[in-house]
């Protein structure tokens, strides 16, 4: 590691391990990574050339359906679980560009998103960062900051972008997102985007998830290609909008998106939106 390249990191940033966010990160073409991030990143890359563009794909994902929470669905406040590096198009800028005013509370434990997120997510009262782990549903919801922002009697958009397929079978996600959707009012809408491995119905597109799923956890920890029946589950109870649970290019593109071609990584990130009835 060039000597250089630790001095630019904000202090208690580890530049030794790769990060999930700073993969994420250079993956998007952000400049907050480094070396070690990007040789994680290059060996998905072999795997998966397409990767960038599936990252992009995941961020065009949330500007439609933050959009579409904070116009048609008329959320004033949104909870983002796991909210990464900030990048252009952040949840905040998005929603408060249909709702002026919206409040967003974002949350994650990784030092450098903290490090930046405090400085650039954190711009007002409409905002704030909370410190904590997404598998502690109670902390985070009931953390002052996020109390101060968000009133949980009245309907709150959780944003679940790639974060559950972060977590391993034991943490079970499934479970923790049913923490987080059981506290939030009638007329609140989950999102979620996921890793997905299609099975026998895709070879191929599952052979790759398989592959990138071995790779995830030998450099970065932790990294699930889960089935759709899987998936699903994290809306159990809840009512799925049109249309469905789809590769996230599918769900109501827009004029200007990229145009993501259906090749093997297109089939393995998918997301849906749902209503709590």
């Amino acid at each position: 590691m060039p000597e250089s390249e630790q001095e630019s990191a904000p202090s208690g940033i580890d530049t030794s391990k790769p990060s999930v966010a700073r993969v994420y990160d250079y993956m998007l073409g952000g400049k907050d990574n480094y070396e070690v991030d990007r040789q994680v990143a290059a060996a998905a890359l072999k795997i998966a050339p397409d990767a960038p563009q599936a990252a992009m794909a995941n961020r065009e994902f949330l500007r439609r359906t933050v959009r579409y929470l904070a116009g048609e669905a008329g959320l004033r406040q949104f909870l983002d679980i796991g909210s990464g590096l900030p990048t252009q198009g952040n949840v905040h800028e998005v929603a408060q560009s249909v709702r002026p005013g919206a409040h967003v509370v974002y949350v994650d434990h990784d030092p450098i998103v903290l490090a930046h997120g405090r400085a650039l997510l954190a711009v007002d009262e409409t905002t704030t960062i909370v410190d904590a782990d997404a598998r502690e549903a109670e902390k985070v919801m009931d953390d002052p900051r996020t109390r101060a922002l968000i009133d949980f009697s009245e309907p709150v958009g959780l944003l679940l972008f790639g974060i559950l397929h972060h977590l391993r079978d034991e943490d079970d996600p499934k479970g923790v997102a049913a923490r987080y959707i059981s506290r939030l009012a009638p007329g609140s809408h989950v999102v979620i985007s996921h890793f997905h491995n299609p099975g026998p119905a895709l070879p191929e597109v599952s052979e790759q998830a398989t592959t990138a799923e071995r790779l995830f956890n030998e450099h970065l920890g932790t990294g699930r290609w889960r089935t759709r029946e899987e998936i699903l589950a994290y809306f159990e109870g809840l009512e799925l909008l049109e249309p469905g649970l789809v590769p996230l290019p599918e769900w109501r593109p827009e004029t200007g998106d990229h145009q993501a071609v259906p090749g093997i990584t297109y089939h393995t990130f998918v997301g849906g939106v749902a209503r709590k009835p």
